[in-house]
């Protein structure tokens, strides 16, 4: 079925001055084809341009991409539909008449008796994909849809067991390695070549280095463990430390995973158990004995120094290129964090009651806590400027709570905006958003903003153009919501009085920072539609629109994907007076 396009403009009541209509958005429509009634589950592309679901019909299951349906297969294995990084290729499992096969690119594979859940795997440039599949009892990697030893076609050795979330590509997608077993040994492949076998592999394993052409990983033999780094193995321990707790400071558990790469791939480091104590392991060479090693170490700095934040009863300690630091009673979950460039470091610690933010070696003024990282979230307290030359941090003192910028101390508030204060990109300007009582208002340079009931759309609710000119956050009173552009309640790139809406997604700031798009709910439930406002102006409402999106274009018009009355559109929606 050939899709259709329908160019049109759509006008929406809005604020506007007295007597004016706001000018109409211009939009282009292309049917891409029915939305199912039964959908199992689904996935979009990072940009929201792309949506592939699975649906059931007529007691069959089809696979549905940008709106065309695949044949109808019994069923798709668990957890499986993916795109690649790139959003050009979808794959899945899919079950026939009992066999599991996988469908790459519209395109069906080898039938195997099961494949591995969570597959396929794509490579990191979408140019290559495998899996893992069993027939008779027999475990065999397939890529690019032919049994291989590599990169290139090839006869696939047979194995017992494949290690789960295996295969894995290296960074530039031109290597490949996995964990497999024979009989009761595992042994890496790595490039097609079976390695050195032993008794178990370490989960999570292989792991390749950022410059793809080294790989390590964690193996047991003998009741021993050790790292192999490209094909040689270490000095034995009797435990690596991956994802186990290690010691615990008050509500805080402590774990670790490695091995791990240095940035510039020279290096490799791990912390593993030795009879009862600990160490940390660098090019195989251990460092001094530990009663602990804290979660999230050890760690490369962006240079390529090897830290970690480590117990030597009753003490805690930072290492840094093979040195401790000052002793303290407890070193916040997290930490260190680091400056971009890896020169300038900070951390959390407390001596007492008393807690403090270490910058660069000197400690800063005591507190009474200094907020948590969160570090596999991508958010970091302290927080570092792009350029690494300021830093900010959020700290209690009593019952308030302040955000230290620059060694400075501002105005206490009853908390602070979850993953704030942020820098803008030039690291000139720094936001955080604030709480007074019940309402809340966002600091922007050292001002505090209007107030209102609450801040935030999302995880990370205050955003900087690229440019650092604009700024922009969502804001509500009462059941409504609204966008904050530049400090006021804005409908263009000038303040205005701000369209409300029951709800509204994290607003996005074009590439050149001269656009601002966000999604936009009205009303509750079943009768609740969905628009796209850019620059203040509305587009169509829908049934709803496809979460990641809405995607620049060029010209700073937006595209994504909607739906309406059971039809899945692609929308492309014009910038004013485009």
């Amino acid at each position: 079925m050939r899709a259709s396009t329908l160019s049109f403009a759509c006008s929406l009541a809005l604020s506007a001055p007295a007597g004016e209509a706001p000018p109409p958005a211009k939009v282009e429509e292309q049917r891409l084809g029915p939305l199912h009634e039964k959908v199992l589950l689904w996935r979009t592309t990072r940009d929201g341009r792309r949506l592939a679901y699975a649906a059931a019909v007529e007691g069959k299951v089809v696979v549905v991409l940008d709106g065309q349906p695949s044949p109808a297969y019994d069923g798709l294995a668990p957890g499986t539909l993916r795109f690649s990084p790139d959003g050009k290729r979808l794959g899945y499992v899919a079950v026939k008449e009992k066999k599991q096969f996988a469908v790459i690119d519209g395109q069906p594979g080898p039938e195997f008796d099961g494949i591995m859940q969570r597959h396929p795997f794509f490579s990191p440039d979408g140019a290559h994909v495998a899996y893992a599949g069993h027939r008779g009892g027999k475990w065999t990697v397939v890529l690019d849809g032919k049994p291989s030893t590599s990169l290139g076609p090839g006869p696939g050795p047979d194995f017992d067991a494949i290690l789960a979330d295996n295969p894995v590509f290296s960074p530039d997608g031109r290597r490949m390695a996995y964990a497999a077993r024979k009989g009761t040994k595992w042994a890496v492949v790595v490039d097609g070549q079976v390695g050195p076998e032993f008794d178990a592999v370490q989960g999570g394993a292989p792991l390749f280095s950022p410059d793809s052409k080294r790989i390590a990983y964690g193996a047991q033999k003998g009741g021993k463990w050790l790292v192999v780094v490209d094909g040689q193995p270490g000095p034995p321990v009797d435990a690596l430390l991956d994802e186990g707790p290690r010691y615990d400071q008050p509500g805080i558990s402590m774990d670790t995973g490695s091995p791990l790469f240095s940035p510039d791939s020279r290096h490799v480091a791990y912390a593993a158990q030795v009879g009862k104590k600990y160490a940390v392991f660098l090019d195989g060479q251990p460092g001094p004995e530990l009663d602990g090693v804290a979660k999230g170490s050890p760690v490369f700095t962006p240079d390529g120094r090897l830290a970690y934040v480590a117990m030597k009863a009753p003490n805690h300690f930072l290492f840094l290129d093979g040195k401790a630091g000052p002793e303290w009673d407890a070193i916040g979950e997290g930490d260190p964090v680091f400056g971009p460039d890896g020169k300038r470091v900070a951390y959390s610690a407390r001596k007492g009651t008393k807690w403090c933010v270490v910058l660069d070696g000197r400690p800063g003024p005591d507190f009474d806590a200094v907020m948590s990282s969160w570090r596999r979230m991508q958010w970091s307290n302290p927080v570092f400027s792009p350029d690494g030359s300021r830093v900010a941090y959020v700290v209690r003192r009593g019952e308030k709570w302040l955000v230290v910028l620059d060694g400075v101390a501002g105005p206490p508030c009853d908390g602070i905006l979850a993953r704030t204060p942020i820098f803008s990109p030039d690291g000139k300007r720094v936001a955080y958003g604030a709480r007074k009582g019940d309402a809340w208002l966002v600091v922007l340079d050292g001002k505090p903003g209007p107030e209102f009931g609450g801040i935030g759309a999302a995880a990370f609710s205050l955003t900087f153009s690229p440019d650092s000119t604009r700024f922009v956050y969502v804001a509500g009173r009462a059941t409504k919501k609204f966008v904050i552009e530049d400090g006021q309640p804005s409908t263009t790139l000038g303040p205005g009085p701000g369209p409300e809406f029951d709800d509204i997604a994290q607003p996005v700031v074009s590439p050149d920072g001269k656009h601002i798009a966000y999604r936009a709910r009205r009303g509750e439930k079943e009768k609740a539609k969905s628009l796209i406002v850019l620059d203040g102006q509305a587009g169509p409402e829908y049934d709803g629109i496809i979460p990641n999106g809405p995607a620049w274009l060029p010209d700073g018009s937006v595209e994504y994907l909607a739906h309406r009355d059971k039809v899945l559109y692609r929308v492309r929606q014009a910038a004013p007076g485009r």
